[in-house]
């Protein structure tokens, strides 16, 4: 993908690498949150897979104060529906995504590293929603996405930060490890996804965004309605075949 400006990606072993890209704090514009859209959009035709991080120090500091300081009623449902079509660009990716939070990721950071699939974190990284503290509201919703309600209010409420380590323990960071290690352990586990056949993945992240908000049974429902549909796909035949004959499987390229 060519003409990005805010995003750096690169692409190996069907794994592509998305950093954040706008200095000092990777703080995000409109023009950013386009570009977010625009590959996530798409993503899934360059690989099986995305680790999102942030270039330089920090994951994400956030929206862009200087445009804050422009919002009025008159212009702020244009640009907010700029801002969740970002986030929503990123949790309806077709492939996953693995976000890799270093140093901080509140606001908006924080908005784009829970729109991720799961979240790997730097052990001195900081999550957090301190929009009360400037005058706008947002985040608490996908800040439930990684950790329990009574936690959503008491962040949201202070606006103060809560460390990686302590978001782990309470469930929202699948793992951590030191700031120079971030990227091969996300890199790590995103490889633990691509091994399994591109059409697989994609199936299990439709599969995945569709139940989230459905109940036990209608979500369970949906499931088996997938497996009828993917029983028919090579991979799903050739990977029963290995599994009987004791062998790794061989998939074709997802076209």
């Amino acid at each position: 993908m060519t003409g990005l400006k805010y995003l750096k990606v690169t692409v190996a072993d069907r794994i592509a690498t998305v950093l954040l890209n706008r200095p000092p704090v990777n703080a995000v514009t409109q023009e950013m949150y386009r570009e977010i859209t625009e590959f996530f959009s798409t993503a899934d035709e360059l690989a099986d897979a995305v680790v999102l991080s942030g270039a330089g120090k920090h994951f994400c500091g956030g929206n862009d104060l200087g445009e804050f300081a422009t919002l009025t009623p008159d212009n702020a449902d244009a640009r907010m529906k700029v801002v969740r079509t970002a986030f929503f660009a990123i949790q309806d990716c077709a492939v996953p995504v693995v976000g890799a939070v270093n140093g901080t990721a509140v606001g908006t950071g924080l908005a784009i590293a829970a729109s991720c699939d799961f979240v790997i974190a730097a052990d001195d990284a900081r999550i957090g929603t301190p929009e009360i503290g400037v005058g706008v509201m947002g985040g608490a919703r996908h800040l439930a996405r990684l950790v329990p309600q009574p936690w959503v209010r008491c962040l949201y409420l202070t606006g103060d930060p809560l460390p990686a380590t302590a978001a782990r323990a309470l469930g929202g960071i699948v793992d951590v490890c030191p700031p120079e290690d971030l990227i091969e352990t996300a890199l790590g586990w995103a490889k633990r996804i691509v091994r399994h056949s591109g059409a697989a993945i994609r199936m299990a992240k439709r599969s995945l965004k569709e139940i989230e908000t459905m109940d036990l049974k209608a979500g369970y429902t949906y499931e088996q309605g997938l497996t009828r549909e993917f029983s028919g796909h090579p991979d799903s035949q050739e990977a029963v075949r290995a599994l009987l004959e004791r062998r790794p499987p061989e998939f074709g390229q997802v076209t």
